[in-house]
């Protein structure tokens, strides 16, 4: 193939790992065997989406180029995109990101792109823990519920946490180390 608008150069250099972009291909160059596209910044918004991608268009090697797909992404933390989701779409996927960071990305991958699951999720949240374990250990003690000292060394908040995942109670997303999200799968 021939690289006519390479999607790495000084215009159109690759994204950083912050930002929320997509590569959009020319198909009709593509199927000559011409590489012609452009990175567009997501969080801009759909408008923002389709005025760069009509641009690209109009600059194609191919006369008449109207086709497009999408090639590549960056900064979805794991959601999942493929060649033909909208632009309506991919927008709302990135403002979700874009508000909730890395932990967005990864709840919208857990829920296979779902922005409504994700959301719902949301308001399920339990916090941020260094595992499950103190998770279970916080959660007993804001029962209010004395334990005796005597007692306290025999409470195994591992087997709790253990019991509480696999029992289907919470599900966890990890966004670094130690740092475990909570959430209550209702």
């Amino acid at each position: 193939m021939t690289a006519t608008n390479p999607p790495l150069g000084t215009a159109n250099a690759l994204p950083t790992s912050s930002e929320i972009r997509i590569y959009v291909a020319c198909l009709a160059a593509y199927n000559s065997g011409h590489l012609h596209g452009r990175w567009i910044d997501a969080s801009l918004g759909e408008a923002h989406i389709w005025d760069e991608t009509r641009a690209m268009l109009a600059a194609s090697p191919e006369r008449g180029a109207e086709e497009w797909a999408i090639h590549d992404y960056e900064g979805f933390d794991g959601a999942p995109i493929s060649e033909w989701t909208s632009f309506e779409t991919i927008a709302a996927l990135a403002e979700f990101i874009t508000e909730h960071e890395t932990l967005g990305g990864k709840l919208l991958a857990h829920y296979g792109g779902d922005l409504e699951d994700a959301k719902a999720a949301l308001e399920e949240y339990c916090g941020e823990f260094e595992s499950l374990e103190d998770y279970a250990r916080d959660l007993t003690e804001q029962t209010g519920t004395q334990i005796p000292e005597s007692l306290a060394n025999y409470i195994d908040y591992a087997a709790m946490a253990h019991d509480m995942e696999m029992g289907g109670d919470v599900f966890t997303i990890e966004t670094g180390f130690q740092q475990v999200h909570v959430f209550w799968a209702r």
